[in-house]
């Protein structure tokens, strides 16, 4: 097949002996970092602004735009020492063969300790797998930690005990030992069984995992860590419920999730197989109207409050009725498939695993982590082609709820929300470029045609 010849011919022509694999990723990940700090250094510029949008005048107070923008300059100046820490790391793990000596000890440790069952090159991978997502896991936990109880606690968004924190920490770490290992071991298996024309086989592997996670998700990951219930009934439910069968929409279940356990901040979402199909209000999102229905607030303004929830949630179904979420499954599955594809040309390199210290063996499993460093310019593309993408979904997807008559509900409800998670009011073009998958506040106002007013 000419594509097989030439992915051959490509994996030839990269086999260089001598060639400084090493130096080449480094100033690939180095050219990132400075490409993605010098976007950051122009965002802070735009924190830094006092003077409420011209777009948002009347529609936001004043006060308000100031936590957001001093909410927004404390995420950034985290963002700049965590990226900072993150390439020191990076740069450090390569440059002083930090992979190599990994390898060589969990080696050690299948040969001491593994019975000779488990003592093959799947299983040492495992170890190998489990002991370098739990040192990446501690280094990153410090910074987690200082976000969730420092940052998100300062501006009142953090919910979560340290109990709570650490108990999710541990949980995660084992769900990835649990749920990766024989992840691993299929795609290690798969590529030892059907040599250089494996990406075929693990893009159909991979395919079903995401299809089983979809699926085994809802029923047995999330209730570790959040409790769904069913909406409860009334005028919510009937009117996001009329909207479903409206739009067809194959809805299984509606539950509320107790976000609020950990953060304040809102959102909605949907998940499911194209059949079944749930829908998730966070708790956060209704406690306003669950607490109007309670006082003696006027039955117009509970209403309102009720419709701008359901624009929300008509916004959400827009997605699926534009096809949205099936064409970033498409992208997706494309992407994965090149990803293996090209990566099936670099897995028996022998002059990039030496330039990494691995002289006698060439591990599949280390050779993609490089792997993903080499992809680096390409992935800085693909993010932003991906971001793109997003951002005219959200814009039909805003047009669809206008089209259903929920325009003046919808602006309101973005606002709102802006102001509950102190979002970010205004950015620069070309961070918000390469970073955001959502246009900024204004920029949906306008496409809304809002006109402007104060929001109760």
């Amino acid at each position: 097949m000419p594509a097989m010849d030439f992915l051959g011919d490509l994996a030839l022509f990269l086999d260089r002996p001598g060639f400084p694999w090493k130096t080449l990723i480094i100033g690939f990940s180095v050219s990132q970092y400075l490409l993605e700090t010098w976007l950051s250094v122009r965002q802070h510029r735009k924190l830094c602004e006092t003077k409420v949008p011209k777009a948002l005048d009347g529609v936001v107070t004043t006060e308000v735009y100031d936590k957001s923008q001093a909410y927004g300059r404390a995420k950034s100046n985290f963002g700049f020492v965590s990226s900072l820490f993150g390439q020191v790391n990076n740069i450090a793990t390569i440059h002083f063969d930090l992979l190599p000596k990994l390898w060589g000890t969990t080696g050690d440790w299948v040969s001491q300790y593994a019975p000779p069952l488990f003592s093959g090159s799947i299983s040492h991978s495992i170890i190998f797998f489990v002991a370098f997502t739990l040192a990446s896991n501690l280094v990153s936990l410090p910074f987690s930690y200082y976000k969730t109880f420092v940052l998100e606690e300062k501006f009142g968004f953090n919910k979560q005990t340290r109990q709570l924190f650490f108990m999710d920490t541990i949980k995660t770490q084992i769900l990835i030992v649990i749920l990766g290992s024989p992840v691993l071991a299929g795609f290690l298996k798969i590529v030892n069984y059907f040599g250089n024309n494996f990406f075929y086989y693990v893009w159909l592997f991979i395919l079903g995992v995401q299809t089983f996670m979809i699926t085994v998700y809802p029923i047995f990951i999330q209730p570790l860590f959040n409790k769904l219930t069913p909406l409860e009934d009334g005028k919510l439910k009937t009117e996001v419920e009329a909207l479903a069968a409206k739009l067809q929409f194959p809805l299984k279940h509606l539950y509320v999730i107790d976000g609020s356990r950990r953060s304040a901040h809102s959102n909605a979402y949907f998940y499911g197989l194209p059949w079944s199909k749930h829908i998730v209000i966070y708790d956060t999102l209704i406690e306003k109207i669950e607490k109007n229905e309670n006082s003696e607030k006027s039955e117009k303004i509970e209403k309102c409050e009720i419709s701008e929830v359901v624009a929300v949630l008509a916004h959400e179904l827009g997605h699926w009725k534009e096809g949205h979420t099936t064409k970033q499954f498409g992208v997706s599955q494309l992407y994965t498939f090149w990803l293996f594809a090209m990566f099936s040309v670099f897995i028996n390199n022998r002059s990039l695993f030496q330039a990494f210290g691995f002289e006698m063996t060439m591990p599949t499993i280390i050779g993609f982590l490089i792997f993903n460093d080499i992809l680096t310019p390409v992935d800085t593309v693909l993010k932003l082609l991906m971001n793109v993408m997003s951002r005219k979904f959200e814009f039909e997807a805003d047009a669809f709820a206008v089209r259903l008559g929920y325009s003046t509900e919808l602006a309101k409800s973005l606002i709102k929300l802006q102001v509950q998670n102190l979002s970010t009011m205004d950015a620069d073009w070309l961070y918000s470029a390469y970073h955001y998958t959502h246009p900024i506040l204004p920029e949906r106002l306008r496409a809304l045609d809002w006109k402007g007013g104060k929001i109760e």
